[in-house]
């Protein structure tokens, strides 16, 4: 079997802003959608309104592939689709609302509202998306893939590789892969952030990103994998089939305790089982802790495929769950770099954005 690599996957971020007051909510909302035609129509970007149930990714694919070729910066697609949410809106106060100038309540709301979804190509991720809506907080959503920028550092460094579906197969310098996967971290999800917002539509101009209404980057979802290439793939196949025998009991609480180094027991809220899926011919093991969860797979073919993903960025190793291996197959884990998993109570400990640099 081939040496392994581990490499921060799939990567969904989620950006809001603080505002004071919702007195300008609506005509900032109305002004930031007209500068988002107004912004396809200069660049000449197709808009497509998305179908419910519509497979976003299969549609935007093409145009991504197409914008590969070239290898710019650029805009391929602009979605727009029309989703629930949670929304700010205000109301006169009980009592005030025959009142010439009442004072208004706000609060959240749940809402069917249109989302923008901004699909681009980048010379450091690849191909990535954008989402974003017109109501306050205005947003926004990214979604990065690590394999796709390990690949793009790969290129510039002239380094051969065999690409996977979403990783790697082979690689001339296994050492050097493994070295880039490590360096991914909150340095190049700012960069991507600030180079995009400073070119896409905006609902604040610079003057007020200065004056400190800014964005904050929090994780929403945080994936990462080990890749085990096998030289023998059916020697792979086998090999899996066992693990799912000898681990069909993972579900239970002390098992699960063996893989997040903490105590399980009937008072414990969450939710812990395990899943074995066969689609087609493929086995597939889940392993499910709390919002979090560990899929193992047999990826085409070839590759011992191990992803944990953590739904909930506030879970730590002060909740159990550990950074390192345990030595059980499924339990290849590891946690947000320091530093980079951001709520908003933790802004002042763990900021991993503030302000946007500019001078001045």
């Amino acid at each position: 079997m081939a040496k392994p690599s581990e490499c921060k996957n799939r990567i969904l971020i989620f950006l809001y802003v603080k505002i004071p007051s919702s007195a300008a909510f609506g005509k900032i909302g109305e002004q930031y959608v007209k500068a988002i035609h107004r912004f396809a129509e200069e660049h000449k970007i197709p808009i497509v309104q998305f179908k419910k149930g519509q497979n976003k990714e299969k549609l935007a694919r093409p145009y991504l592939e197409a914008a590969a070729r070239k290898a710019q910066d650029c805009v391929v697609l602009i979605g727009i689709a029309q989703e629930k949410t949670s929304i700010w809106r205000s109301w006169p106060r009980k009592g005030q609302e025959k009142a010439a100038h009442p004072h208004m309540d706000w609060g959240r709301q749940m809402a069917y509202i249109n989302h923008f979804y901004f699909y681009l190509w980048d010379t450091e991720w690849g191909g990535t998306f954008w989402k974003t809506n017109a109501y306050a907080p205005f947003p926004i959503w990214l979604w990065l893939n690590g394999h796709e920028w390990a690949k793009r550092q790969l290129e510039k460094a002239g380094t051969g590789y065999e690409a996977l579906d979403n990783g790697f197969r082979s690689c001339t310098d296994p050492a050097g892969l493994q070295k880039i996967c490590d360096r991914l971290g909150p340095a190049a999800v700012q960069s991507f952030f600030w180079r995009w917002l400073l070119r896409l539509p905006c609902p604040f101009t610079r003057a007020e990103l200065r004056a400190g209404y800014g964005y904050e980057l929090a994780f929403r979802q945080f994936e990462v994998s080990e890749t085990c290439v096998f030289d023998r793939p059916q020697a792979g196949r086998m090999w899996f089939e066992g693990v799912i025998r000898d681990h069909l009991d993972v579900g239970r609480p002390d098992q699960i305790a063996l893989i997040f180094h903490r105590q399980v027991n009937r008072r414990t809220p969450g939710r812990f089982r395990t899943r074995v899926l066969n689609p087609g011919v493929d086995p597939t093991l889940c392993c499910y802790y709390k919002s979090s969860r560990i899929k193992q797979y047999f990826k085409e073919g070839r590759a011992l495929r191990t992803e944990t993903v953590i739904c909930d960025t506030r879970i730590s190793e002060s909740d159990g769950v550990s950074a390192h291996r345990t030595g059980m197959p499924c339990g290849a884990l590891a946690n947000p770099p320091t530093g980079v998993s951001v709520t908003p109570k933790q802004q002042t400990r763990n900021q991993l954005l503030m302000w946007p640099p500019f001078a001045g």
